[in-house]
């Protein structure tokens, strides 16, 4: 053994050891690259099977789809029969009902609203019509349920709210023009429609237009759309008419898959509507809405946003009560910053901080009410923070703000004080002061008179100063040549002001004027130590 031991070279079993560990590693390797595979055809595999059950989820989905628009549309061409001969038994009564009213004699009003909107639909007296609509914005809630009705007599519904909206949407073409707005009517005529043209068996999912209405109501929507371009897009567009506007469009049946795109900027435009999210899903905005959603809360609209959830039944993936707190939060911190601006030197009388909370707590408030979330979010802390707000309101409107400055008509330190809010309609040059008239000071007897001599200063009327001492004058007197002359204006010479030093400043330029000037050595003036007179503002001119 030992002996083959030595016949054997120390190099053959080197290159022996260094073979198989060659071999032992091309054999990790392998492994590693067989295991790598495995995994990776397992994954394909696996995707390929997600897709193939995704793939045939949407084809019994679409299946099924199929096979109810068929079902539907085998029911609308069944229905079409009976619906044409409801609507023309309908039709013949509402002829009937017309020509009894317009031969009627009776002339006696109706007293009662329903029975004026009646009469007018049923005689197609659109201007009427829409002028009565017009004079009862108060009573909105009850237009709501009564013009429906009254659009329901009408001959040809249709025709009728496209002839009275006409004279404001999509352009005003009144004779007499005035600037109320009214879009509201437009949007509650075109409500009150819908309920009107449905099919009477189908419901509101087929609606009863003729191709001429809809065609009239194409080219006035076309119309609106070439206006907007006008006013500069969206920004310039009131809420009102975008929103008669998307009526228009739902009521009649004419959106079209161009404009999609426009839908969508005007209901996120002005989504704060109540009734912008019911639009988007009648427009076509089902898979869209959790994005619209999305957009929504980016920008800071949460009670938007929980509108738009709960009309699309997407509560669940939206939960409002994160959102409502998320609201608050937001509400808070921007009165917060907004105080902060008002408490600085350069005062804002545009936003209210308070103001903006209280508005924001009630929103929310509302919107618990409305959502009957008062299980899950109580409202007694909202309430409690409300009445605080409210104390805190009141105590400032009875304590003015140390920063304010006592009259809103005084201009900052450097500057002066303002001139009288009607100076400018007061005649020769009359002075009217914006500060509290200045105290009366009498004469010791002890103090002598001074001879009444031409002052320079040009001092007019009854001397009247304001209160409070001049700024830095750069000019030593403050009032033109012309001014200073009491001869120019025919005013008798009075004595000199006493506001002004005994002893001009060295840097004060003479007084451009012929006259002496007045006797520079006076008397210690009432208690004040320093021999000075008491410095009042001058007179303001115009």
């Amino acid at each position: 053994m030992g002996s083959a031991a030595e016949l054997i070279p120390s190099s053959a079993v080197r290159e022996s050891f260094e073979t198989l560990e060659k071999q032992r590693e091309l054999i990790t390797s392998c492994t590693a690259l067989w295991k790598e595979l495995s995994d990776h055809f397992s994954t394909l595999e696996r995707g390929l099977q997600l897709r193939s059950d995704s793939l045939r989820s949407r084809r019994e989905s679409l299946d099924a789809s199929t096979k109810c628009t068929l079902d539907s549309l085998n029911r609308r061409e069944h229905s079409i029969d009976t619906s044409v001969r409801i609507a023309l038994a309908k039709l013949e009564d509402r002829r009937l009902a017309a020509l009894h009213a317009l031969s009627s004699t009776d002339s006696t009003e109706a007293d009662d609203l329903s029975a004026k909107l009646r009469s007018l639909s049923t005689k197609m007296d659109t201007e009427g019509f829409f002028d009565l609509l017009a004079s009862k914005k108060k009573e909105v809630d009850v237009l709501r349920s009564e013009v429906p009705v009254a659009l329901a007599d009408c001959i040809d519904p249709a025709k009728f709210v496209i002839d009275a909206i006409s004279m404001v949407f999509p352009v005003d073409r009144r004779v007499v023009k005035t600037s109320n707005d009214y879009g509201w009517v437009c949007v509650l005529i075109l409500e009150s429609l819908v309920p009107v043209l449905a099919d009477p068996q189908l419901g509101e999912s087929r609606s009863l237009v003729t191709v001429a209405v809809k065609e009239r109501a194409k080219e006035m929507a076309d119309e609106w759309k070439g206006g907007l371009e006008k006013l500069g897009g969206i920004d310039g567009t009131k809420p009102s008419s975008a929103h008669a506007f998307l009526q228009h469009v739902v009521t009649f049946g004419i959106a079209v898959k161009e404009d999609k795109e426009l839908y969508r900027m005007l209901i996120l435009a002005f989504a704060w509507r109540r009734q912008m999210p019911k639009l988007a899903l009648l427009l076509g905005f089902e898979d869209s809405m959790t994005g619209m959603i999305e957009e929504l809360i980016n920008k800071g609209q949460h009670l938007d946003a929980i509108n738009f959830a709960y009309e699309a039944g997407l509560q669940d993936k939206f939960p409002p009560i994160p959102l409502l707190k998320s609201f608050l939060k937001d509400s808070k911190k921007t009165a917060s910053s907004i105080s902060e601006e008002r408490s600085s030197p350069v005062r804002s009388t545009t936003y209210n901080g308070g103001r903006r909370e209280q508005s924001a707590i009630r929103a929310v408030m509302k919107c618990i009410e409305d959502r009957n979330l008062e299980a899950e979010f109580p409202v007694q802390n909202l309430q409690k923070r409300l009445e605080q707000l409210e104390k805190v309101k009141a105590e400032k409107k009875k304590s003015p703000s140390p920063n304010s400055p006592a009259n809103k008509r005084t201009r900052a330190n450097n500057g002066g004080p303002m001139p009288p809010a009607k100076a400018g309609r007061l005649t020769n040059n009359a002075y009217v002061s914006s500060f509290p008239a200045a105290p009366t000071y009498v004469r010791s007897p002890s103090h002598p008179t001074y001879p009444a001599a031409a002052s320079p200063y040009g001092q007019v009327g009854n001397g009247a100063y304001g209160s409070r001492s001049p700024p830095a004058i750069r000019d030593p007197y403050g009032y033109p040549a012309e001014e200073m002359s009491p001869h120019a204006r025919g005013a008798p010479y009075l004595p000199a002001p006493l506001q002004y030093p005994p002893v001009a400043p060295a840097s004060f330029a003479p007084a451009p004027t012929s006259y002496p000037s007045p006797p520079m050595t006076y008397p210690t003036y009432g208690g004040y130590s320093n021999g000075l007179a008491p410095a009042y503002q001058q007179g303001y001119y115009r």
